[in-house]
């Protein structure tokens, strides 16, 4: 026999798992994670589940919010603006009033200054919560509701509210200049509307 040993073939890295974009969150799925995080009094996570879906910002960018880029002293701000670490480029977002309101009790609680970053880490290697932290922390809130982790995740939340502004006003410029994109292709294949809006059609057409 020939000296080499041939190695089984390695299975692949996506074999029983759900690979492609994560889902994003529908309303009763959105008030069913936020009424859990109210009623447990998890203020940590409350601000940050709020202002995941208002900001619309990828993870990267989340974790590395400082006060100073939300609050005004000790008010937050209704809008706020942050360079993407992607792409270079700044972008708006908007904090509605349950957001600002869930933000500034976070601030307090945790006696955070202006300088800080809004969300620190537990770990000590880590002066901010990192991303890895992050998706932990939202396959629990997806697991708390009875969803499956492997179909959303962080990107769910980035998606959420740009689907539902999409979905009221099919205004894909707007979309697009929410999410920061520089191509309004991106924003068609983020959103995946193209599939999503042909299945509605055929929904609402008899054969």
């Amino acid at each position: 026999m020939d000296a080499l040993t041939v190695s089984a073939p390695r299975p692949p890295w996506n074999k029983g798992k759900l690979v492609g974009q994560k889902r994003p969150f529908k309303l009763k799925e959105i008030w069913a994670i936020r009424t859990r995080l109210q009623l447990s009094r998890r203020t940590r996570d409350l601000a940050l589940f709020n202002l995941g879906i208002d900001s619309k910002l990828r993870a990267c960018d989340l974790v590395k919010l400082r006060v100073r880029d939300v609050a005004n002293g000790d008010r937050t701000a209704a809008r706020a603006n942050v360079v993407q670490q992607k792409t270079g480029r700044p972008v708006q977002f908007e904090l509605t009033d349950p957001t600002r309101e869930a933000v500034s009790s976070w601030i307090n609680l945790a006696h955070l200054r202006s300088e800080d970053f809004l969300f620190p880490s537990r770990v000590h290697s880590s002066p901010h919560l990192g991303t890895r932290q992050y998706a932990r922390i939202v396959d629990g809130w997806v697991e708390e509701i009875g969803l499956d982790p492997a179909e959303y995740g962080t990107h769910s939340m980035r998606r959420t509210k740009a689907s539902l502004v999409y979905r009221r006003t099919k205004n894909l410029r707007a979309v697009q200049l929410l999410l920061g994109h520089t191509k309004l292709e991106s924003t068609v294949r983020y959103l995946g509307i193209e599939v999503e809006d042909a299945l509605e059609m055929a929904e609402q057409t008899e054969a």
